[in-house]
């Protein structure tokens, strides 16, 4: 396996917004720094994205130049399809060991041109699109992935050959190995974002079974002008739906499922893509099943009342239950709150509300205080709410809990601050967090 030293002022851990926030100020203060993402392009999930709320701006023309600013930045290095394995501290700063997957290319030689994507014969669900679209074995994560490197999926590559011979530089490698990298670095950001809730932890509503029942995420892509179908259409059959339900809480304010709080977001995304749905869609009827609205932020509430406006029905209601009839469209059964009825209505297409769950525990690498949420704790949440409770960590983003885009993005901000004072020397708030907290004083790694 081959080994690389490399130094950094900052390590990043996670290439998503607030990883490449946290990323571009430290730069532009003049800090080295290196991002560290465990996908084969930076963007995190908002690159996914269709549009975001309340603006409906598009998610693509916020993100993207942020991935562009990071990727030309002088100060900032990428290494993608890597982890980090092992933390340790070494005088002032940390010893990082970081495992590289390979590409099984050249990344260097190759151009982006895909010919051996077009020459691959093997066609593979794409988890960029949700399990919706299709791939090839070696491909492009998406057009405008950030490196525009090519990916072969050896496990599902049947050694034709194909790609090797249309490739015009000639650089794929089918015997590339793991690399294993020794960062060293002054500070730590950990940016490592969100994954949704599993589609089976509520069995009831038949996630992951029920082709016509898809999570938000799914939805985003088929709202995407890019998305895998071009237009809105349900897996089963490729029907325009002409009645989508969202259920709220999905996965999420649920102790039988281990995830008791609110995700923040579930609430405000739905009805995003329930307004997305009815421009895209005219004559669809979108409901709206809830238990409680939280329209928390700035403009929130505004935006949830144009939805009603729009003509999208909420239904104050508790799911029990989701079946299939013989179309295969869903079956809600449930208890209308309001009347106390229990009632059964059939759509075309159900989206689940999922929570949010942390997308990394960094315990077994990295360990730092994890709430019992899961998330990283800060070390104190009024005074330094990006420090951890090792000194010189800090996190941002949904590392450290539920949140939005911009709250994502001001957190980062706020990190990158705060690990451009610990390297300056100007650790001002030490004595605070350690005296208000001191079973929350900083542990050593390693």
């Amino acid at each position: 396996m081959e080994k690389q030293n490399i130094k950094t002022d900052v390590l990043i851990i996670g290439g998503g917004i607030a990883g490449l926030q946290a990323a571009l100020d430290l730069g532009d203060q003049g800090f080295s720094v290196l991002i560290v993402e465990k996908e084969a392009s930076i963007g995190g999930r908002m690159i996914n994205l269709s549009k975001v709320f309340p603006t409906l701006d598009c998610s693509s023309c916020i993100c993207t130049p942020k991935m562009a600013a990071a990727a030309h930045h002088d100060k900032i290095s990428i290494m993608t399809l890597a982890q980090p394995t092992n933390v340790e501290h070494q005088g002032a700063g940390f010893a990082v060991t970081v495992r590289e997957q390979p590409r099984y290319l050249n990344a260097e030689d190759c151009t982006g041109c895909r010919l051996c994507e077009y020459a691959c014969p093997v066609d593979l669900v794409h988890e960029v699109e949700g399990n919706l679209g299709a791939r090839k074995a070696i491909y492009v994560p998406f057009n405008n992935a950030i490196p525009q490197v090519a990916l072969l999926d050896m496990d599902n590559c049947i050694m034709c050959g194909a790609c090797e011979k249309a490739c015009p530089t000639h650089c794929i490698d089918y015997l590339q190995e793991p690399r294993e990298h020794t960062i060293e670095a002054g500070a730590i950001i950990v940016a490592t974002g969100l994954d949704l809730a599993p589609m089976d932890v509520k069995a009831e509503y038949g996630g992951g079974k029920l082709v016509n029942v898809l999570h938000g995420l799914q939805v985003e892509r088929l709202l995407a002008p890019h998305g895998p179908y071009g237009r809105v259409l349900r897996p089963s059959d490729g029907k325009v739906p002409d009645t989508v339900a969202y259920i709220q809480c999905a996965g999420s304010r649920d102790h039988s499922i281990g995830i008791p709080y609110c995700s923040r977001v579930c609430c405000m995304y739905a009805i995003k893509q329930a307004m997305l749905l009815s421009g895209a869609l005219p004559l669809v009827e979108v409901f709206i099943y809830y238990m409680d609205i939280r329209a928390f932020g700035k403009g929130f509430e505004e935006f949830y009342q144009n939805a009603k406006a729009m003509g999208i029905e909420f239904i104050k209601a508790k799911v029990a239950q989701i079946t299939e009839d013989e179309h295969r469209n869903p079956v809600l059964r449930y208890e209308d709150q309001v009347t106390g009825r229990v009632e059964e209505r059939a759509h075309d297409l159900v989206v689940l509300s999922q929570g949010v769950v942390p997308a990394w525990d960094p315990r077994a690498v990295l360990p730092v205080e994890v709430g019992g949420d899961g998330f990283i704790a800060a070390a104190n949440e009024n005074v330094a709410p990006c420090r951890t409770s090792i000194t010189g960590v800090f996190a941002a983003g949904v590392a450290t809990g539920p949140k939005d885009i911009p709250d994502s993005i001001v957190q980062a901000g706020a990190a990158a601050a705060e690990a451009a004072a610990y390297l300056r020397g100007n650790d001002k708030v030490e004595s605070i967090t350690t005296a208000d907290r001191p079973a929350q004083r900083p542990v050593e790694v390693g």
